[in-house]
């Protein structure tokens, strides 16, 4: 069962992919991804770089929303290629702290 994305969540997917915002989400329609980092990082970023600018859009608060939802497993990090997975772990290092970042890649690294 996928989970419902929350206004929020929209939000944020609309922020990491401006591009897609008006074609598959929408707030009647709900959307067609069951999660927000993977077609991000599969779908929407052309290179490990790109992901990472396209993360770099979020607030702190946002993306720390987004580990809590890893942390909850309500948000999927398993089947993103390694080098974006560097690219988030960077991101979280450098918006929110090396403890958080530390959490999230031993908590990715036992997933």
């Amino acid at each position: 069962m996928t989970r419902e994305f929350t206004t929020k969540d929209i939000e944020i997917f609309n922020k990491l992919a401006p591009e897609a915002a008006n074609e598959l989400i929408s707030k009647k329609a709900g959307h067609h991804f069951p999660f927000i980092l993977r077609p991000i990082s599969h779908k929407f970023a052309e290179s490990p770089e790109d992901f990472k600018e396209r993360l770099r859009r979020l607030s702190p608060e946002e993306l720390d929303y987004l580990v809590g939802l890893v942390f909850e497993g309500k948000e999927d990090v398993q089947s993103i290629v390694d080098e974006d997975l560097e690219e988030l772990v960077a991101v979280i290092f450098e918006k929110l702290s090396t403890e958080r970042a530390k959490q999230f890649k031993d908590f990715v690294g036992t997933h």
